[in-house]
């Protein structure tokens, strides 16, 4: 049996320790009024994610408009005058869980529609072996990608092309490297893992990101 590490914090912890790492990784804070009021000034736009869960459950879109606040929640769009009556909106949806805060990263799209990218990763012996990288395109007007969620699973290679117009080999080949590389980092904070999924996004510009990390990949 393969250990599980079901916090996204102390996935994200590990690999923030490490500079080039924390480089590609969207700032990533512990819920707080405070962070959020402090990374919607700096960013303007963030995700709210539940610490322990998967499947893009409880993720919320939240973001500053000239005359207040919106939030995107299970693909409805609802908006806040003020910050007090956001962070109250925010807590009924979270209901005393856990929450990260993350600044929202805007993806490359295809028809208007974000795409990202799961890259799976087992160890077989002693040899980290990637199994996979596919592309998952979110349903029309939903922000997450999540298959379960009416994502679209798409080839990798299809899903760069489509969204970036580049060759997908350097891409992927980034991804390979970086994969590997945060795998030996989190096994060595976390003897005993056994297989993992990482969730890769790239922004407009064509830069990768490390959005996060599941010990338990569907």
């Amino acid at each position: 049996m393969h250990r599980s590490v079901a916090d996204k914090w102390e996935k994200t912890a590990v690999l923030m320790k490490h500079r080039s790492v924390a480089a590609i990784i969207p700032e990533t804070r512990r819920f707080s009024a405070p962070q959020l009021s402090r990374m919607l000034a700096r960013y303007g736009k963030v995700v709210a994610k539940p610490t322990t869960g998967t499947g893009g459950s409880g993720l919320i879109l939240i973001y500053r408009q000239d005359t207040g606040y919106a939030y995107h929640y299970r693909g409805s769009v609802r908006r806040a005058a003020t910050f007090g009556m956001l962070l109250t909106a925010v807590n009924r949806i979270r209901r005393g869980r856990s929450y990260l805060l993350q600044r929202a990263i805007r993806l490359a799209r295809i028809q208007g529609r974000p795409v990202d990218y799961r890259v799976k990763i087992v160890n077989k012996g002693r040899k980290w072996v990637i199994t996979g990288i596919v592309g998952r395109l979110a349903r029309p007007g939903l922000f997450v990608t999540n298959l379960c969620k009416g994502g679209t699973l798409l080839k990798s290679n299809d899903a760069i092309r489509r969204s970036l117009g580049r060759p997908p080999a350097k891409v992927k080949g980034e991804m390979r490297a970086l994969t590997h590389h945060c795998a030996g980092m989190l096994v060595r904070a976390f003897p005993g893992i056994g297989q993992l999924g990482f969730d890769y996004g790239i922004d407009s510009s064509g830069k990768l990101w490390i959005l996060e990390v599941n010990t338990q990949p569907k």
